[in-house]
């Protein structure tokens, strides 16, 4: 649980400041320094992670930390095989690893509930951080990463490698000067198939390579109910945020930043279900979300289900396959992603083409500049930006956990006035009913519409008590986001 009694908030404060004392930076910094970084979580991104530092001159890996030992193995065995240099210590409890006074940074790919705890942690030890996306499970907690990187003055780097795109960031400042006229609207999109996990008849066991408890860590110690523990963590609640705060936070995080959104949305509504699949998953495979900035709105779609029963190929959207932005203007719009993309007139005919062909190294690279620099403005995705475009997608996900089964007309009824939500209604329909999916039978989850406080980051008005419970969670003692950092 979150609360703590206050013998243990001291027992954590005073070894939190003793950590920070004995190390903020045991060693001064050169120009010519090795920059010592351990990786925390590599069953996926966590390898990227671990190739993208190699590549980085002046950067040497000493530590990889992982709950599950097989696949500390493995991925010691293929560095190994890659003549990897030097010596290279290996945790199971990042605790223990972030004891070790000779690392000076982490990168964190670990599932998503252990995000804002490792952050926190590793700034009150003197680590700089590299937390991939979303930087939190819940808006709370994301808070609190923010509040740990400026306390223990730490440099933080979000993971949303979009914000190291130079394209992006010429078209949305170019859209933002009105060249395209007005913008009207954001919309992010998240295609992406995504089958089903399976069913099974009662828990399962997970794999004896893991330690569970800290697997788990601040989540609940549940029996494992689903056929894989690893990745499928994304499709239930108590470890993941389904594709919005998976693959979406990407498209959410440029959908904010071409809008130029310095701040969470005051209104927020979703509709969706998990449809089509019968598993053990509890997040929606289709969902609509709108976020009601002022005076352009950002409207997000996630769907898991192919365009049509049988077919591989995902649905589009306008110049869009499976992922991305497009931002509509007065006089055109612009459709692309990670990389860059094209305005298009009105006539849609192309315009002008951005593009910036440096990959997802670049991302990494200016964490570790930063590092040396010691200047959190010479970030590309400060954690407080990593912060906002994650509560986003939690905020997407709050209504549709509060809402209840709606027919058709009663979400169209909803949305009348609203002439980009009932196209995202309609196109639903036809997707779904393409999946031999009929959706005046099997029925929607309608979300209430909620009030947001962005100072605050509280619910406000009606249900707000009811939706603020999704704001944090209760903790699983000793793997606690603290109060005060």
């Amino acid at each position: 649980m979150r609360r703590m009694t206050r013998r243990t908030f001291l027992t954590g404060t005073l070894a939190a400041g003793t950590a920070a004392l004995l190390s903020p930076r045991s060693r001064v910094l050169g120009a010519n320094d090795d920059i010592r970084v351990a990786v925390i979580g590599f069953n996926g991104k966590g390898q990227t992670h671990i190739d993208m530092l190699r590549a980085i001159k002046g950067v040497r890996v000493v530590a990889l930390c992982d709950a599950d030992k097989n696949v500390i193995d493995r991925t010691v065995k293929r560095l190994e095989a890659d003549k990897f240099p030097g010596k290279l210590e290996t945790y199971q409890d990042i605790r223990k690893l972030l004891e070790n006074k000779d690392i000076d940074a982490i990168t964190t790919a670990t599932p998503n509930h252990w995000h804002s705890l490792a952050t926190v942690w590793a700034c009150q030890a003197g680590k700089d951080v590299y937390v991939e996306k979303p930087i939190s499970h819940e808006i709370w907690e994301g808070r609190k990463a923010v509040e740990a990187a400026r306390k223990y003055n730490r440099i933080v780097q979000a993971g949303t490698q979009s914000r190291s795109c130079a394209a992006l960031k010429e078209v949305f400042e170019y859209l933002q000067k009105g060249e395209m006229g007005k913008i009207l609207y954001a919309r992010g999109f998240c295609y992406k198939p995504r089958g089903s996990i399976g069913k099974v008849t009662g828990p399962t066991t997970p794999p004896p390579s893991v330690d569970y408890n800290l697997w788990c860590g601040p989540a609940p110690m549940e029996p494992l109910k689903r056929m894989r523990l690893h990745y499928d963590w994304h499709w239930v609640w108590p470890t993941g945020n389904g594709d919005i705060g998976n693959q979406g936070i990407h498209e959410m995080d440029m959908c904010r930043w071409a809008l130029g959104q310095k701040g969470l949305a005051p209104q927020v509504i979703s509709f969706g279900g998990r449809f089509v699949v019968d598993d053990d998953a509890t997040t929606p495979n289709t969902l609509v979300t709108l976020l009601g900035y002022k005076p352009a709105p950002l409207i997000f779609e996630v769907r898991g289900l192919p365009r049509k029963k049988g077919d591989k190929e995902m649905d589009a959207y306008r110049k869009l396959v499976r992922i991305g932005v497009c931002v509509q203007c007065e006089n055109g719009y612009f459709a692309g992603g990670a990389g860059g993309g094209w305005l298009y007139d009105k006539d849609d005919k192309q315009v002008k083409k951005f593009s910036d062909p440096t990959g997802p190294g670049l991302h990494m690279a200016n964490f570790i500049n930063a590092v040396r620099s010691r200047k959190p403005e010479d970030l590309h995705a400060d954690i407080l930006e990593g912060h906002l475009s994650s509560a986003l997608c939690h905020m997407g996900n709050i209504p549709y956990r509060l809402g209840k089964e709606a027919a058709p007309d009663k979400i169209q009824e909803t949305f009348k006035s609203h002439d980009q939500m009932l196209d995202s209604l309609e196109r639903m329909k036809q997707h779904l009913a393409a999946n031999d999916c009929d959706l005046a039978k099997s029925l929607a989850i309608l979300g209430p519409s909620l009030e947001f406080d962005s100072d605050k980051e509280q619910f406000t008005g009606a249900m707000a008590a009811e939706a603020n419970k999704y704001v944090t969670r209760e903790y699983r003692a000793p793997f606690v986001v603290p109060e005060k950092v």
